[in-house]
Protein backbone atom coordinates (compact mmCIF):
# COMPACT_ATOMS: atom_id res chain seq x y z
CA UNK A 1 0.00 0.00 0.00
CA UNK A 2 1.52 3.19 -0.99
CA UNK A 3 1.54 6.52 0.85
CA UNK A 4 -0.85 9.13 -0.65
CA UNK A 5 0.43 12.51 -1.47
CA UNK A 6 1.44 15.12 0.71
CA UNK A 7 -1.79 17.32 2.17
CA UNK A 8 -1.43 20.84 2.34
CA UNK A 9 -3.44 22.78 5.14
CA UNK A 10 -6.52 24.50 4.51
CA UNK A 11 -4.71 28.12 4.47
CA UNK A 12 -2.20 27.09 1.92
CA UNK A 13 -5.05 25.26 -0.71
CA UNK A 14 -6.51 27.79 -3.14
CA UNK A 15 -8.73 25.03 -4.28
CA UNK A 16 -11.32 24.08 -1.20
CA UNK A 17 -14.01 22.64 -1.09
CA UNK A 18 -17.35 24.70 -1.74
CA UNK A 19 -19.24 24.10 1.00
CA UNK A 20 -16.62 23.54 3.49
CA UNK A 21 -13.48 26.20 3.12
CA UNK A 22 -11.67 23.88 6.32
CA UNK A 23 -12.01 20.97 3.55
CA UNK A 24 -10.41 20.33 -0.31
CA UNK A 25 -11.79 19.53 -2.95
CA UNK A 26 -10.43 16.32 -3.50
CA UNK A 27 -11.01 14.13 -6.75
CA UNK A 28 -12.29 10.44 -6.31
CA UNK A 29 -10.55 7.39 -7.43
CA UNK A 30 -9.48 8.11 -11.53
CA UNK A 31 -7.29 8.40 -13.73
CA UNK A 32 -6.40 10.47 -16.60
CA UNK A 33 -5.60 9.20 -20.06
CA UNK A 34 -3.24 11.78 -22.43
CA UNK A 35 -3.45 11.24 -26.19
CA UNK A 36 -0.69 13.80 -27.08
CA UNK A 37 2.06 13.71 -24.60
CA UNK A 38 4.84 14.24 -26.78
CA UNK A 39 3.55 18.06 -27.42
CA UNK A 40 4.60 21.39 -25.88
CA UNK A 41 1.14 21.85 -23.92
CA UNK A 42 1.27 18.38 -22.10
CA UNK A 43 4.95 18.94 -21.32
CA UNK A 44 4.68 22.76 -20.23
CA UNK A 45 1.19 22.65 -18.90
CA UNK A 46 -1.02 19.60 -18.71
CA UNK A 47 2.30 17.73 -16.39
CA UNK A 48 3.43 20.09 -14.49
CA UNK A 49 -0.11 21.07 -13.70
CA UNK A 50 -0.78 17.36 -12.53
CA UNK A 51 2.08 17.17 -10.50
CA UNK A 52 1.03 20.11 -8.65
CA UNK A 53 -2.81 19.18 -7.66
CA UNK A 54 -0.95 15.77 -5.82
CA UNK A 55 1.33 18.60 -4.07
CA UNK A 56 -1.72 20.32 -3.19
CA UNK A 57 -3.15 16.58 -1.78
CA UNK A 58 -6.00 17.60 -4.33
CA UNK A 59 -5.62 13.84 -6.10
CA UNK A 60 -6.81 10.33 -4.49
CA UNK A 61 -3.71 7.88 -3.25
CA UNK A 62 -4.23 6.14 -6.26
CA UNK A 63 -4.65 8.48 -9.22
CA UNK A 64 -2.84 7.24 -12.60
CA UNK A 65 -1.72 8.92 -15.54
CA UNK A 66 -1.66 7.18 -18.75
CA UNK A 67 0.09 8.53 -21.64
CA UNK A 68 -0.24 7.58 -25.40
CA UNK A 69 1.54 8.20 -28.24
CA UNK A 70 3.44 6.94 -31.20
CA UNK A 71 6.50 6.15 -29.23
CA UNK A 72 8.48 2.85 -28.45
CA UNK A 73 8.80 3.99 -25.11
CA UNK A 74 8.29 1.90 -21.37
CA UNK A 75 6.76 3.15 -18.93
CA UNK A 76 9.75 4.42 -17.30
CA UNK A 77 10.67 6.41 -20.23
CA UNK A 78 7.34 8.33 -20.14
CA UNK A 79 8.03 9.01 -16.14
CA UNK A 80 11.18 10.31 -17.49
CA UNK A 81 9.41 12.52 -19.68
CA UNK A 82 7.22 13.94 -17.12
CA UNK A 83 9.42 14.05 -14.68
CA UNK A 84 11.62 16.70 -16.63
CA UNK A 85 8.55 18.45 -17.36
CA UNK A 86 7.92 18.89 -14.17
CA UNK A 87 11.19 20.13 -13.08
CA UNK A 88 11.39 22.40 -15.95
CA UNK A 89 7.46 23.77 -15.14
CA UNK A 90 5.64 23.25 -12.00
CA UNK A 91 4.86 26.07 -9.67
CA UNK A 92 4.97 24.15 -6.66
CA UNK A 93 8.22 22.89 -4.88
CA UNK A 94 9.56 19.29 -6.23
CA UNK A 95 8.99 16.90 -3.33
CA UNK A 96 10.39 13.78 -3.74
CA UNK A 97 7.73 11.69 -1.75
CA UNK A 98 4.50 13.24 -3.62
CA UNK A 99 6.67 12.43 -6.79
CA UNK A 100 7.60 8.62 -6.09
CA UNK A 101 3.87 8.19 -4.98
CA UNK A 102 2.47 9.56 -8.34
CA UNK A 103 5.09 7.99 -10.30
CA UNK A 104 4.17 4.34 -8.96
CA UNK A 105 0.63 5.08 -11.77
CA UNK A 106 2.29 6.13 -14.13
CA UNK A 107 1.69 3.76 -17.32
CA UNK A 108 2.40 4.26 -21.35
CA UNK A 109 0.42 2.73 -23.82
CA UNK A 110 2.46 3.15 -27.87
CA UNK A 111 0.82 3.34 -31.00
CA UNK A 112 -1.30 5.46 -33.12
CA UNK A 113 -4.60 7.07 -33.12
CA UNK A 114 -6.33 5.06 -35.70
CA UNK A 115 -4.78 1.54 -34.03
CA UNK A 116 -7.34 -0.56 -32.93
CA UNK A 117 -4.42 -2.81 -31.43
CA UNK A 118 -3.16 -0.29 -29.49
CA UNK A 119 -6.07 1.10 -28.25
CA UNK A 120 -7.10 -2.89 -26.77
CA UNK A 121 -4.23 -2.46 -24.69
CA UNK A 122 -5.11 1.14 -23.39
CA UNK A 123 -8.46 -0.92 -22.49
CA UNK A 124 -6.02 -3.90 -20.74
CA UNK A 125 -3.82 -1.33 -19.17
CA UNK A 126 -7.20 0.59 -18.12
CA UNK A 127 -8.78 -2.55 -16.44
CA UNK A 128 -5.32 -3.31 -15.30
CA UNK A 129 -5.56 0.17 -12.81
CA UNK A 130 -8.70 -0.26 -11.52
CA UNK A 131 -7.51 -3.78 -9.64
CA UNK A 132 -4.55 -2.28 -9.22
CA UNK A 133 -4.85 1.14 -8.25
CA UNK A 134 -7.90 1.38 -7.32
CA UNK A 135 -9.34 3.86 -9.90
CA UNK A 136 -12.72 2.68 -9.52
CA UNK A 137 -13.72 2.49 -13.56
CA UNK A 138 -13.76 6.14 -13.48
CA UNK A 139 -11.45 7.12 -16.39
CA UNK A 140 -11.06 10.94 -18.14
CA UNK A 141 -9.22 11.14 -22.00
CA UNK A 142 -7.54 14.05 -22.72
CA UNK A 143 -7.24 14.94 -26.67
CA UNK A 144 -4.30 17.33 -26.16
CA UNK A 145 -4.38 16.58 -30.11
CA UNK A 146 -5.01 18.22 -33.80
CA UNK A 147 -9.23 18.60 -34.03
CA UNK A 148 -8.76 16.31 -37.40
CA UNK A 149 -7.85 13.28 -35.20
CA UNK A 150 -10.84 14.02 -32.76
CA UNK A 151 -13.25 11.74 -34.84
CA UNK A 152 -10.76 8.67 -35.45
CA UNK A 153 -9.79 8.64 -31.43
CA UNK A 154 -13.32 9.17 -29.93
CA UNK A 155 -14.57 6.12 -32.71
CA UNK A 156 -11.27 4.15 -31.17
CA UNK A 157 -12.58 4.96 -27.56
CA UNK A 158 -16.14 3.59 -28.62
CA UNK A 159 -15.06 0.99 -30.30
CA UNK A 160 -12.58 -0.85 -27.53
CA UNK A 161 -15.55 -0.05 -24.99
CA UNK A 162 -13.21 2.73 -22.76
CA UNK A 163 -16.13 5.08 -23.58
CA UNK A 164 -19.09 3.01 -22.06
CA UNK A 165 -18.89 3.72 -18.31
CA UNK A 166 -19.94 0.42 -16.01
CA UNK A 167 -23.02 1.51 -13.60
CA UNK A 168 -22.04 4.14 -10.83
CA UNK A 169 -18.66 4.68 -12.66
CA UNK A 170 -17.85 7.87 -15.54
CA UNK A 171 -16.09 8.44 -18.64
CA UNK A 172 -15.10 11.40 -19.58
CA UNK A 173 -13.51 13.31 -22.63
CA UNK A 174 -11.83 16.55 -22.75
CA UNK A 175 -11.24 18.97 -26.02
CA UNK A 176 -8.59 21.18 -26.33
CA UNK A 177 -9.46 24.64 -28.65
CA UNK A 178 -9.83 25.15 -31.46
CA UNK A 179 -13.10 23.97 -31.87
CA UNK A 180 -13.40 24.10 -35.14
CA UNK A 181 -12.29 26.51 -37.88
CA UNK A 182 -16.13 28.19 -38.46
CA UNK A 183 -19.50 26.92 -37.85
CA UNK A 184 -19.79 23.90 -40.18
CA UNK A 185 -16.13 22.21 -39.24
CA UNK A 186 -17.16 23.14 -35.00
CA UNK A 187 -21.02 21.80 -35.91
CA UNK A 188 -19.57 18.22 -37.26
CA UNK A 189 -17.10 18.36 -34.40
CA UNK A 190 -19.18 18.20 -32.15
CA UNK A 191 -21.34 15.39 -33.83
CA UNK A 192 -18.41 13.65 -33.66
CA UNK A 193 -17.36 13.95 -30.25
CA UNK A 194 -21.13 14.02 -28.53
CA UNK A 195 -21.93 10.56 -30.74
CA UNK A 196 -19.58 8.98 -28.84
CA UNK A 197 -19.77 10.99 -25.48
CA UNK A 198 -23.06 12.39 -23.58
CA UNK A 199 -23.25 16.43 -23.34
CA UNK A 200 -22.32 16.21 -19.94
CA UNK A 201 -19.19 14.30 -20.23
CA UNK A 202 -17.78 16.45 -22.67
CA UNK A 203 -14.96 19.08 -21.26
CA UNK A 204 -13.90 21.32 -23.97
CA UNK A 205 -10.63 23.60 -22.50
CA UNK A 206 -10.79 27.01 -22.84
CA UNK A 207 -7.60 27.77 -20.18
CA UNK A 208 -8.70 31.74 -19.89
CA UNK A 209 -11.65 30.39 -17.95
CA UNK A 210 -9.49 28.57 -15.81
CA UNK A 211 -7.55 32.15 -14.78
CA UNK A 212 -8.57 33.10 -10.90
CA UNK A 213 -9.39 36.81 -12.50
CA UNK A 214 -11.46 35.74 -15.09
CA UNK A 215 -13.63 34.18 -12.37
CA UNK A 216 -13.48 36.72 -9.62
CA UNK A 217 -15.46 38.52 -12.70
CA UNK A 218 -18.40 36.73 -11.37
CA UNK A 219 -17.40 37.58 -8.21
CA UNK A 220 -17.04 41.13 -8.40
CA UNK A 221 -20.02 41.47 -10.22
CA UNK A 222 -22.23 39.51 -8.17
CA UNK A 223 -21.36 39.76 -4.31
CA UNK A 224 -20.86 43.46 -4.25
CA UNK A 225 -23.83 46.38 -4.27
CA UNK A 226 -20.87 48.50 -5.51
CA UNK A 227 -20.73 46.93 -9.24
CA UNK A 228 -23.49 45.53 -10.08
CA UNK A 229 -26.26 48.88 -9.75
CA UNK A 230 -24.03 50.78 -12.37
CA UNK A 231 -23.38 48.06 -14.87
CA UNK A 232 -25.87 48.83 -17.13
CA UNK A 233 -26.72 51.32 -20.20
CA UNK A 234 -27.27 54.22 -17.51
CA UNK A 235 -24.16 54.40 -16.41
CA UNK A 236 -21.46 52.55 -18.90
CA UNK A 237 -20.46 54.38 -21.96
CA UNK A 238 -18.52 51.30 -23.71
CA UNK A 239 -16.36 47.98 -22.73
CA UNK A 240 -12.77 47.04 -23.98
CA UNK A 241 -11.75 43.82 -24.21
CA UNK A 242 -8.17 43.70 -25.02
CA UNK A 243 -5.41 40.77 -25.27
CA UNK A 244 -2.28 41.87 -26.03
CA UNK A 245 0.57 39.35 -26.96
CA UNK A 246 4.26 41.14 -27.24
CA UNK A 247 5.80 38.17 -28.86
CA UNK A 248 5.77 36.72 -32.50
CA UNK A 249 4.15 33.77 -33.73
CA UNK A 250 6.94 31.96 -32.90
CA UNK A 251 7.45 28.28 -34.17
CA UNK A 252 3.72 28.10 -35.03
CA UNK A 253 3.84 29.28 -38.15
CA UNK A 254 2.03 26.56 -39.30
CA UNK A 255 -1.11 26.53 -37.25
CA UNK A 256 -0.97 30.23 -36.97
CA UNK A 257 -0.80 30.83 -40.74
CA UNK A 258 -3.86 28.62 -41.09
CA UNK A 259 -6.08 30.40 -38.39
CA UNK A 260 -5.24 33.97 -37.54
CA UNK A 261 -6.10 36.50 -34.37
CA UNK A 262 -9.57 36.46 -34.98
CA UNK A 263 -9.89 32.57 -35.48
CA UNK A 264 -7.49 31.74 -32.31
CA UNK A 265 -8.22 34.33 -29.73
CA UNK A 266 -11.66 36.34 -30.17
CA UNK A 267 -13.67 33.44 -31.69
CA UNK A 268 -13.18 31.69 -27.88
CA UNK A 269 -11.52 33.80 -25.52
CA UNK A 270 -12.64 36.96 -26.01
CA UNK A 271 -16.17 35.83 -26.99
CA UNK A 272 -16.33 34.20 -23.39
CA UNK A 273 -15.06 37.19 -21.66
CA UNK A 274 -17.42 38.92 -23.25
CA UNK A 275 -20.24 36.92 -22.22
CA UNK A 276 -19.64 36.94 -18.92
CA UNK A 277 -19.19 40.51 -18.96
CA UNK A 278 -22.56 41.21 -20.06
CA UNK A 279 -24.43 37.92 -18.63
CA UNK A 280 -27.59 38.16 -16.18
CA UNK A 281 -27.15 37.00 -12.68
CA UNK A 282 -27.52 33.49 -13.11
CA UNK A 283 -30.39 31.61 -10.37
CA UNK A 284 -27.45 29.66 -9.18
CA UNK A 285 -23.34 29.12 -9.66
CA UNK A 286 -24.07 25.56 -11.64
CA UNK A 287 -23.05 24.50 -14.70
CA UNK A 288 -26.40 25.08 -16.36
CA UNK A 289 -27.31 28.24 -14.69
CA UNK A 290 -24.46 30.07 -15.67
CA UNK A 291 -23.59 28.61 -18.92
CA UNK A 292 -27.32 29.41 -19.81
CA UNK A 293 -26.86 32.72 -19.50
CA UNK A 294 -23.76 33.37 -21.31
CA UNK A 295 -25.51 31.46 -24.12
CA UNK A 296 -28.51 34.23 -23.68
CA UNK A 297 -25.74 37.20 -24.46
CA UNK A 298 -23.79 35.01 -27.33
CA UNK A 299 -27.51 34.75 -29.40
CA UNK A 300 -28.00 38.60 -28.50
CA UNK A 301 -24.33 39.79 -30.12
CA UNK A 302 -25.28 41.75 -33.45
CA UNK A 303 -22.42 42.82 -36.05
CA UNK A 304 -21.88 45.81 -37.07
CA UNK A 305 -23.67 46.93 -40.57
CA UNK A 306 -21.10 48.13 -42.14
CA UNK A 307 -17.84 45.21 -41.61
CA UNK A 308 -15.33 47.26 -43.31
CA UNK A 309 -15.48 50.12 -40.92
CA UNK A 310 -16.95 47.81 -38.42
CA UNK A 311 -13.67 45.63 -37.96
CA UNK A 312 -9.95 46.36 -38.15
CA UNK A 313 -7.47 43.56 -39.17
CA UNK A 314 -3.36 44.10 -39.17
CA UNK A 315 -0.17 42.13 -39.30
CA UNK A 316 3.12 43.37 -37.63
CA UNK A 317 6.56 43.97 -39.47
CA UNK A 318 10.07 44.56 -38.35
CA UNK A 319 10.67 46.39 -35.52
CA UNK A 320 11.81 47.20 -32.07
CA UNK A 321 10.34 45.04 -29.12
CA UNK A 322 11.64 47.15 -26.40
CA UNK A 323 15.88 47.46 -26.98
CA UNK A 324 15.24 44.22 -29.39
CA UNK A 325 14.93 44.58 -33.09
CA UNK A 326 12.47 41.75 -34.15
CA UNK A 327 11.39 40.37 -37.95
CA UNK A 328 7.61 41.03 -39.47
CA UNK A 329 5.27 38.40 -39.86
CA UNK A 330 6.15 37.76 -43.69
CA UNK A 331 9.28 36.80 -42.49
CA UNK A 332 9.32 34.26 -40.01
CA UNK A 333 10.36 30.99 -40.50
CA UNK A 334 7.42 28.73 -42.05
CA UNK A 335 4.99 31.70 -42.75
CA UNK A 336 4.03 31.78 -46.72
CA UNK A 337 5.40 34.99 -48.25
CA UNK A 338 2.17 35.16 -49.57
CA UNK A 339 -0.03 35.10 -46.29
CA UNK A 340 -3.08 37.23 -46.06
CA UNK A 341 -3.44 35.77 -42.69
CA UNK A 342 -4.10 38.82 -39.89
CA UNK A 343 -2.07 39.19 -36.45
CA UNK A 344 -3.75 41.63 -34.93
CA UNK A 345 -8.18 41.88 -35.20
CA UNK A 346 -10.23 44.43 -33.52
CA UNK A 347 -14.41 44.56 -33.68
CA UNK A 348 -17.17 46.49 -32.69
CA UNK A 349 -19.72 44.38 -31.32
CA UNK A 350 -23.43 45.26 -29.94
CA UNK A 351 -25.17 43.23 -27.00
CA UNK A 352 -29.21 43.47 -28.11
CA UNK A 353 -30.53 42.77 -24.70
CA UNK A 354 -32.40 45.76 -22.31
CA UNK A 355 -29.23 46.41 -19.76
CA UNK A 356 -27.08 47.13 -22.96
CA UNK A 357 -28.44 48.73 -25.31
CA UNK A 358 -26.60 51.30 -27.19
CA UNK A 359 -23.34 50.17 -25.43
CA UNK A 360 -20.65 49.33 -27.90
CA UNK A 361 -18.32 46.47 -27.07
CA UNK A 362 -14.94 46.95 -28.57
CA UNK A 363 -12.79 43.58 -28.69
CA UNK A 364 -8.60 43.42 -29.73
CA UNK A 365 -6.19 40.78 -29.84
CA UNK A 366 -2.67 41.09 -31.18
CA UNK A 367 0.88 39.66 -31.66
CA UNK A 368 3.53 42.04 -31.40
CA UNK A 369 1.67 44.81 -29.63
CA UNK A 370 3.32 47.29 -26.84
CA UNK A 371 2.51 45.07 -23.89
CA UNK A 372 1.37 41.62 -22.77
CA UNK A 373 -1.99 42.08 -21.10
CA UNK A 374 -4.96 41.32 -20.87
CA UNK A 375 -7.59 42.82 -19.51
CA UNK A 376 -11.91 44.09 -19.59
CA UNK A 377 -12.59 48.03 -19.65
CA UNK A 378 -16.01 49.05 -18.30
CA UNK A 379 -15.85 52.55 -19.46
CA UNK A 380 -18.58 54.41 -17.74
CA UNK A 381 -20.17 57.29 -18.80
CA UNK A 382 -19.47 60.97 -18.09
CA UNK A 383 -20.76 62.72 -15.12
CA UNK A 384 -24.14 65.18 -16.59
CA UNK A 385 -23.35 67.82 -14.69
CA UNK A 386 -19.58 68.91 -13.22
CA UNK A 387 -19.94 72.69 -11.12
CA UNK A 388 -16.20 73.18 -11.84
CA UNK A 389 -13.83 75.51 -14.65
CA UNK A 390 -13.11 73.89 -17.72
CA UNK A 391 -9.68 74.34 -16.27
CA UNK A 392 -10.17 72.38 -13.33
CA UNK A 393 -10.87 69.52 -14.92
CA UNK A 394 -9.06 69.66 -17.83
CA UNK A 395 -7.00 66.33 -17.32
CA UNK A 396 -10.33 64.50 -15.99
CA UNK A 397 -11.09 61.58 -18.39
CA UNK A 398 -13.44 58.61 -17.74
CA UNK A 399 -14.13 56.49 -15.06
CA UNK A 400 -13.10 52.61 -15.26
CA UNK A 401 -13.29 49.68 -13.90
CA UNK A 402 -10.69 47.41 -14.80
CA UNK A 403 -10.59 43.67 -14.33
CA UNK A 404 -7.12 42.62 -15.27
CA UNK A 405 -6.36 39.20 -16.11
CA UNK A 406 -2.71 38.79 -16.72
CA UNK A 407 -0.05 39.63 -16.25
CA UNK A 408 -0.62 41.21 -12.81
CA UNK A 409 -4.18 40.07 -11.62
CA UNK A 410 -6.16 42.50 -10.21
CA UNK A 411 -8.79 45.17 -10.68
CA UNK A 412 -8.06 48.93 -11.09
CA UNK A 413 -10.45 51.62 -10.61
CA UNK A 414 -10.11 55.12 -12.06
CA UNK A 415 -11.87 57.95 -10.98
CA UNK A 416 -11.18 61.96 -10.04
CA UNK A 417 -9.59 63.00 -7.40
CA UNK A 418 -8.50 66.84 -5.95
CA UNK A 419 -5.35 67.79 -6.07
CA UNK A 420 -3.81 68.83 -3.17
CA UNK A 421 -3.48 72.91 -3.02
CA UNK A 422 -5.68 75.35 -2.88
CA UNK A 423 -7.35 75.91 -6.12
CA UNK A 424 -9.99 73.45 -7.12
CA UNK A 425 -8.35 70.52 -9.57
CA UNK A 426 -9.17 67.48 -10.73
CA UNK A 427 -7.49 64.76 -11.72
CA UNK A 428 -7.71 61.16 -12.45
CA UNK A 429 -6.14 58.63 -10.01
CA UNK A 430 -6.45 54.87 -9.68
CA UNK A 431 -7.03 52.58 -6.72
CA UNK A 432 -5.66 49.18 -7.32
CA UNK A 433 -6.47 45.59 -5.87
CA UNK A 434 -3.57 43.08 -6.77
CA UNK A 435 -4.33 39.38 -5.75
CA UNK A 436 -0.98 38.84 -5.25
CA UNK A 437 -0.52 41.88 -2.30
CA UNK A 438 -4.06 40.93 -1.32
CA UNK A 439 -3.56 36.91 -0.51
CA UNK A 440 -1.37 34.86 0.99
CA UNK A 441 -1.94 31.81 -0.99
CA UNK A 442 -0.89 31.36 -4.37
CA UNK A 443 -3.26 31.52 -7.25
CA UNK A 444 -3.71 27.82 -8.69
CA UNK A 445 -2.61 27.80 -12.53
CA UNK A 446 -5.34 27.62 -15.04
CA UNK A 447 -4.55 24.08 -15.91
CA UNK A 448 -4.96 23.22 -12.43
CA UNK A 449 -8.22 24.33 -11.79
CA UNK A 450 -9.44 23.23 -14.96
CA UNK A 451 -8.25 19.21 -14.59
CA UNK A 452 -9.58 19.58 -11.53
CA UNK A 453 -13.06 20.06 -12.45
CA UNK A 454 -12.72 17.75 -15.09
CA UNK A 455 -12.13 15.38 -12.31
CA UNK A 456 -14.75 16.27 -10.20
CA UNK A 457 -17.17 16.72 -12.83
CA UNK A 458 -17.98 20.09 -12.21
CA UNK A 459 -17.87 22.14 -15.44
CA UNK A 460 -19.43 26.13 -14.84
CA UNK A 461 -17.09 27.82 -17.08
CA UNK A 462 -16.34 25.13 -19.72
CA UNK A 463 -18.32 26.36 -22.89
CA UNK A 464 -20.65 23.99 -24.56
CA UNK A 465 -21.17 23.35 -27.85
CA UNK A 466 -24.33 26.11 -27.99
CA UNK A 467 -21.79 29.02 -26.81
CA UNK A 468 -19.14 27.36 -29.57
CA UNK A 469 -21.66 27.34 -32.21
CA UNK A 470 -23.05 31.12 -31.13
CA UNK A 471 -19.24 31.98 -31.32
CA UNK A 472 -18.63 31.28 -34.62
CA UNK A 473 -21.96 32.68 -36.33
CA UNK A 474 -20.50 36.03 -35.16
CA UNK A 475 -17.12 35.32 -36.17
CA UNK A 476 -17.90 33.61 -39.45
CA UNK A 477 -19.25 36.49 -41.29
CA UNK A 478 -16.28 38.51 -40.58
CA UNK A 479 -13.77 36.35 -41.78
CA UNK A 480 -15.85 36.38 -45.28
CA UNK A 481 -16.53 39.57 -45.12
CA UNK A 482 -11.97 39.79 -45.01
CA UNK A 483 -11.83 37.05 -47.76
CA UNK A 484 -14.30 38.74 -50.22
CA UNK A 485 -12.27 42.28 -50.19
CA UNK A 486 -9.27 40.34 -50.97
CA UNK A 487 -7.01 42.61 -49.50
CA UNK A 488 -3.99 42.38 -46.90
CA UNK A 489 -3.97 43.08 -43.34
CA UNK A 490 -2.90 46.43 -42.67
CA UNK A 491 0.87 46.44 -41.20
CA UNK A 492 1.79 48.17 -38.01
CA UNK A 493 5.13 47.89 -36.34
CA UNK A 494 6.20 45.22 -33.92
CA UNK A 495 5.60 47.17 -30.53
CA UNK A 496 3.11 49.25 -31.36
CA UNK A 497 -0.19 48.79 -30.37
CA UNK A 498 -2.06 47.95 -33.90
CA UNK A 499 -2.78 49.55 -36.88
CA UNK A 500 -4.41 52.52 -37.58
CA UNK A 501 -7.92 51.57 -39.05
CA UNK A 502 -7.72 49.91 -35.44
CA UNK A 503 -7.63 53.63 -34.08
CA UNK A 504 -10.39 54.78 -36.52
CA UNK A 505 -12.69 52.23 -35.41
CA UNK A 506 -12.85 53.81 -32.10
CA UNK A 507 -12.33 57.55 -33.25
CA UNK A 508 -15.76 57.39 -35.58
CA UNK A 509 -17.41 57.00 -32.40
CA UNK A 510 -15.59 60.16 -30.72
CA UNK A 511 -13.49 57.03 -28.73
CA UNK A 512 -10.00 56.01 -28.07
CA UNK A 513 -8.29 52.47 -27.37
CA UNK A 514 -7.08 52.51 -23.57
CA UNK A 515 -3.66 52.22 -23.02
CA UNK A 516 -3.26 49.28 -20.68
Amino acid sequence: MTSGPARVTPEENPLRHPDDKRLPRIAGPCSLVMFGVTGDLARKKLMPAIYDLANRGLLPPGFSLVGFARREWEDQDFAKIVHDSVRAHARTEFREEVWRSLAEGFRFVPGSFDDPEAFELLARTVRELDEQRGSGGNHAFYLSIPPAWFGPVCDQLQASGLSDPHPGTWRRVVVEKPFGHDLESAQELNTIVEKVFPADSVFRIDHYLGKETVQNLLALRFANQLFEPVWNSHYVDHVQITMAEDIGIGGRAGYYDEVGAARDVIQNHLLQLLALTAMEPPIAFTPRAVQAEKVKVLASVRLPEDLSTGTARGRYVAGWQGDEKVPGYLEEDGVDPGSRTETYAAVKLSVHTRRWAGVPFYLRAGKRLGKRVTEIAVMLKRAPHLPFTDTATEELGQNAIVIRIQPDEGVTLRFGSKVPGTQMEVRDVTMDFGYGASFTESSPEAYERLILDVLLGEPPLFPRHEEVELSWRILDPIIESWSRSRSVPEDYPAGTWGPPSADELLARDGRAWRLP
